[in-house]
């Protein structure tokens, strides 16, 4: 069966977006080698705020900065920034294939506490899934034969915050304006950072803070390919391009940094892509989820500096609409 045109065009938008992210992790960890997590996020959400706020601003959305869910939206921006600085804190001083590894099981964790949240109804082939996922993590970590490092126990619980942030969003998104869902975690990040950065603060050289813009951009423009992609070809298609950046992380982490891969490591994360790709497809059928939590998300993992894709993509898409009503509205007028 021939592949529509929009279908492989979503498929290399989200291919080209995740190379980016990729690189746009590589700068992470090589600048936090010399900044901590605060700092790093700090200049890195700095440098990126001006163009999110313009993008924020064209929301013309009636409404007020009041959220609806205080409660859900309060916890949300909790885990939000303390995603950003476990994240990132896991890229310092982790190898980029074992942080992938442990961040890919975020699909699994999302179906998961999808269950208590969402009232998710998870049967016999996405539970036997979710296990399988979570013996892949266990096989990277290896527990008893491998020393579990402060930066383990920090990508496990990014990609525990990471996803507990998605799931709040599912189920508090159809209520709450996506522009307070953008800004509360973006204030928090930088008054929290802003906060933390006298006590960590290194001076910058120029060509550091260069890249620090550079990393803003690329997460920028990542995120931008990312929303073109989605709005390409469905979650089904672009959900699974999300794995292509552990090819990223091999080649990026042998020619930079020196890594290499091990075999158990490897193992574990084929298992862990496994697991996650399966739950995606089993969260296609209608029959088998109405929440769809994780295709749903339609954000890789991210560390709490730029919004979350899923939310500029219903901003856009609210905006197409309302500006397709006002057309019609501009017709039936001067019939």
């Amino acid at each position: 069966m021939p592949v529509a045109p929009s279908n492989l065009r979503g498929a290399l938008l989200a291919l080209a977006a995740f190379g980016i992210y990729a690189t746009h992790d590589v700068l992470v960890k090589y600048l936090g080698a010399s900044y901590s997590s605060f700092q790093l996020i700090f200049f890195s959400g700095l440098l990126g705020f001006p163009l999110v706020t313009i993008m924020l601003m064209s929301d013309r959305t009636d409404g007020n900065l009041i959220p609806k869910h205080p409660y859900w939206t309060a916890l949300r921006t909790i885990t939000a920034v303390l995603n950003g600085i476990t994240g990132f804190y896991a890229f310092s001083v982790l190898p980029l294939a074992q942080c992938y590894a442990i961040f890919f099981a975020m699909p699994i964790l999302i179906t998961l506490l999808a269950i208590p949240i969402l009232g998710e109804k998870v049967g016999l082939h996405r539970g036997m899934a979710i296990i399988a996922g979570l013996l892949g993590v266990m096989i990277v970590l290896r527990p008893g034969q491998e020393p579990l490092s402060l930066g383990h126990l920090s990508a496990l619980a990014a990609a525990f915050l990471g996803a507990m942030t998605s799931v709040i969003v599912r189920k508090i998104g159809h209520d709450e304006r996506s522009v307070v869902l953008m800004l509360y975690p973006m204030v928090a990040n930088f008054v929290v950072m802003a906060v933390a950065l006298p006590f960590v603060y290194v001076a910058v050289p120029v060509a550091h803070l260069g890249l620090m813009g550079t990393m803003a951009m690329l997460g920028l423009l990542g995120g931008l390919l990312t929303i073109a992609a989605y709005r390409s070809a469905p979650a089904i298609i672009v959900a699974p391009m999300q794995y292509s950046q552990i090819i990223w992380a091999i080649i990026y982490g042998f020619m930079i940094f020196g890594e290499k891969v091990d075999f158990w490591t490897a193992v574990g994360t084929t298992v862990i892509i496994l697991a996650g790709v399966y739950i995606v497809l089993r969260e296609d059928r209608p029959a088998v989820s109405k929440n769809r939590p994780v295709l749903e998300t339609r954000s890789r993992f991210d560390f709490g500096a730029f919004p979350r894709i899923g939310l500029w993509l219903r901003l856009f898409d609210r905006r197409r609409l309302r500006n397709k009503i006002e057309g019609l509205s501009g017709t039936d007028g001067d019939a």
